[in-house]
């Protein structure tokens, strides 16, 4: 098979499209991962592509201006780039499947062009209704059955701000600009079963793999991280991914104060800018990167404080690791609650009101939960996200 896999959003929404890539390649089919320029990804080995778009960039230029000025300036440009690019790599590629993030909202135009299947990728539940749960990213509590699956009619009105470059792509492919578009033949749910059950009312067409974990591995660790990472005093693994905003150092601080009153080394992946530890904080019990490959490191810690992003939830989690949660936005608040309602995590704390006091109090308690993570975790070993996909892919062959 001829797979095209096409990605926009950071670490966590590029490097499981990458794992996923890779099994196809492994198994035989010919594979081709449209992306975007800068998500602290690894594509080596794969015939990768660029979407023309960097929200690494992106992101640091809302944090220091007006969102709404930087959205029509940057932000919608480079998004129209992107949508139109994924067009003319699908064109090219003539693949027999296309698997998409949502974001890429021109995927059902070109599939329907082509005349082949598409299937959507569901990291985190925001695409398939249930009475179950709200989507992620639009509340934290449930709403009752109706107001539950409201809510994902939010999560899918939010493509109308580009609803031009998607009527432009149909006229471009010679398409009806009117009516409905074509629907994914499957939803792919890349979500642990073992830590988000499956709703009963999920339809068959939407397949929960597991998620689609990497093979990174300690011997990508420079000799610094690996000899601190190996050291026997208890570790904390801190790292907020691809988030930004408010006072970076003041944050990283807090942590470093926090986890020291608790006795804990600090590891700090500093991502696209999110902690900053100021020069005073830092000592032999501290060691900062911008990121550190996640199986390596997160085995090694004791409790991990996190953003609550899907990629990092599964990752600590599969780790057998106790988490402290600290959500910035979008479905972050949703796995925050989730994990510390089944006591996998401390008591989720505000970004913008972190003090010594707080991190340190959570940072043990969260160390409690850690034989229930441990027994998650065995759950998860048993789970294979990418073969799954895999084979739900071949079978729309």
């Amino acid at each position: 098979m001829r797979l095209l896999f096409t990605t926009l959003g950071s670490r966590g929404d590029v490097e499981p499209f990458l794992n996923l890539a890779r099994t196809a390649r492994v198994a035989g089919h010919d594979v081709r991962v449209a992306r975007p320029d800068d998500a602290d990804t690894d594509a080596a080995g794969l015939d990768s592509v660029s979407l023309g778009i960097d929200l690494a960039e992106l992101s640091v230029q809302v944090s220091d201006g007006s969102a709404l000025r930087v959205f029509r300036e940057r932000i919608r440009p480079a998004m129209a780039r992107a949508l139109a690019t994924t067009v003319d790599v699908a064109l090219d590629w003539e693949p027999d499947v296309i698997v998409a993030h949502p974001k890429v909202l021109t995927v059902p135009a070109v599939a329907e062009k082509l005349d082949i299947p598409y299937v959507q990728v569901e990291l985190t539940p925001t695409l398939t209704p249930t009475r179950e749960f709200p989507a992620a990213g639009i509340a934290v509590r449930s709403l009752g059955a109706v107001g539950n699956r409201l809510t994902y009619r939010v999560v899918h009105s939010a493509g109308a701000m580009f609803a031009s470059d998607v009527r432009s792509a149909r006229e471009r492919l010679g398409l009806a600009t009117r009516g409905r578009e074509r629907a994914p033949s499957r939803t792919l749910a890349a979500i642990s079963p073992a830590l988000l059950s499956p709703p009963v009312d999920w339809p068959d067409t939407t397949v929960v793999t597991g998620d689609w974990k990497g093979t990174d591995v300690a011997a990508t660790l420079d000799d610094d991280l690996a000899t601190f990472v190996a050291a026997q005093a208890p570790l904390a693994y801190v790292g907020f991914g691809s988030m930004t905003g408010g006072d970076a150092v003041a944050r990283a601080d807090a942590i470093i104060a926090g986890a020291r009153r608790a006795g804990l080394r600090v590891m700090i992946a500093t991502g696209w800018g999110g902690l900053t530890p100021s020069p005073a904080m830092l000592g032999d019990d501290v060691l900062v990167r911008r990121g550190v490959p996640h199986s390596a490191v997160l085995p090694r810690a004791v409790v991990a404080m996190h953003h609550g992003g899907a990629g990092t939830t599964h990752a600590v989690t599969r780790a057998g690791v106790p988490s402290v949660v600290v959500p910035f936005l979008a479905d972050q608040p949703f796995w925050a609650a989730h994990l510390h309602r089944r006591r996998l995590a401390g008591k989720p704390l505000h970004r913008h009101r972190l003090t010594a006091d707080n991190v340190e109090r959570e940072l043990r308690a969260a160390q409690a939960y850690t034989a229930r993570v441990e027994n998650v975790a065995r759950a998860m070993a048993s789970e294979n996200g990418t073969a799954t996909a895999l084979a739900t892919l071949t079978g729309l062959a």
